[in-house]
């Protein structure tokens, strides 16, 4: 590992486990969160879940897992550069999106609605159930028993009520400090990857197009760039070309903009750097072309007819499914069959399908001579 800067999170100053483990001999603390991550259930179920197109739509666009693996290759480029944990970044990475339902946000709305009398539902704190208490490999702890660093970082947002019950997770929300820098990357990470990412899918299936991104300043300077490098690029070239310029360009704002702040308020640890105002972050310029480029994606890709027309069924399947479990819990699998917090356990069973999977469960419910 490269050297550290001294407030960065590293083995020497993590607030630890809840389960106390012997120290790992040829890995850091946060290897070993990363590896733990890499072979859960929940993890490999990521691969068949949607990002924006549902997974049978097409074998070409992201899903979870693509959408995490990229995240977690920018997250880590940054923190080494700026002399952060790159390990703990990736290990957050790689569990920010374990809690997604099937059907990308549709199913999380459609699941959330059906437990707003039951604490509702958050992918993000779902993440966190998961690598807490749900995943069944060791015999000495429910969970992967991670650190307390890439636990906390998991959780991107949270509300005050949500916060009273996490704990020492929810203190920065309450006190308002800010999470390690290594979190506050992964946060912004994950934003360039859906960003950019989402352009290139919108672009693949036909829904957006080159024209239309002309509106948007970002695409435009670095199209016209690649145009006028290469004159004769066209196709997936040219799309490719200009959303790597794009991502580097980001990438490299975030660097030296964070940079510029850790300057400036010159933190001397860890603590230090969670005071005040989170350090991470884009200049002023590049921030607003973010912006103008998720408000594009807003109104032409995920509000377009034939997402909607998706999205509306995501959501009666994931209602349909919710119902019917609730009403009738001994059709669970028997360990989701929970008297004490049956609405929490049907949720999970559902969080936990891929979409092929939901679409066959929902078939075999309702479909008329499905068995």
């Amino acid at each position: 590992m490269h050297e550290l800067a001294p407030y960065a999170v590293s083995s020497a100053n993590t607030r630890g486990r809840r389960y106390v483990e012997q120290t790992p001999s040829y890995r850091s603390e946060f290897q070993r969160d990363r590896d733990r991550i890499v072979h859960s259930t929940a993890f490999r179920r990521l691969e068949y879940k949607t990002q924006v197109f549902v997974n049978h739509e097409g074998d070409l666009f992201r899903t979870r897992l693509t959408h995490t693996l990229e995240v977690a290759q920018i997250a880590r480029g940054i923190a080494r550069v700026l002399g952060l944990n790159e390990d703990l970044a990736e290990a957050i990475s790689l569990a920010h999106d374990l809690g997604h339902t099937p059907f990308g946000h549709a199913g999380q709305d459609a699941l959330n609605a059906c437990m707003s009398n039951h604490g509702g539902f958050e992918h993000n704190l779902q993440s966190l159930r998961i690598v807490d208490r749900l995943e069944e490999r060791y015999a000495a702890f429910d969970g992967l028993n991670l650190c307390f660093e890439t636990r906390e970082g998991i959780i991107k947002h949270c509300s005050a009520e949500h916060a009273a019950m996490l704990g020492e997770l929810g203190e920065r929300f309450v006190d308002k400090t800010q999470a390690s820098l290594e979190a506050q990357i992964c946060n912004f990470a994950d934003e360039i990857a859906y960003n950019n990412h989402d352009v290139d899918d919108g672009l693949r299936s036909g829904l957006i197009s080159l024209e239309e991104l002309q509106e948007v300043g970002l695409f435009a300077h670095h199209v016209a760039a690649v145009r006028s490098a290469y004159p004769d690029i066209g196709g997936r070239r040219l799309i490719h070309e200009t959303i790597r310029r794009m991502i580097n360009v980001l990438v490299c704002d975030m660097i030296e903009k964070t940079a510029s702040n850790i300057t400036l308020h010159d933190p001397k640890t860890l603590v230090e750097a969670r005071l005040g105002l989170p350090l991470v972050g884009f200049s002023d310029e590049l921030r607003e072309a973010q912006r103008e480029l998720k408000r594009f994606l807003r109104n032409h890709l995920y509000q377009h007819f034939e997402v909607l027309r998706m999205t509306s069924k995501a959501r009666r399947i994931v209602s349909d499914l919710f119902g019917a479990f609730i009403s009738a819990p001994r059709m669970l699998p028997p360990q989701f069959q929970d008297e004490g917090n049956q609405p929490r356990r049907v949720a999970d069973y559902i969080a936990g399908m891929t979409d092929r999977y939901a679409m066959k469960e929902h078939r075999r419910l309702f479909a008329v001579g499905e068995i």
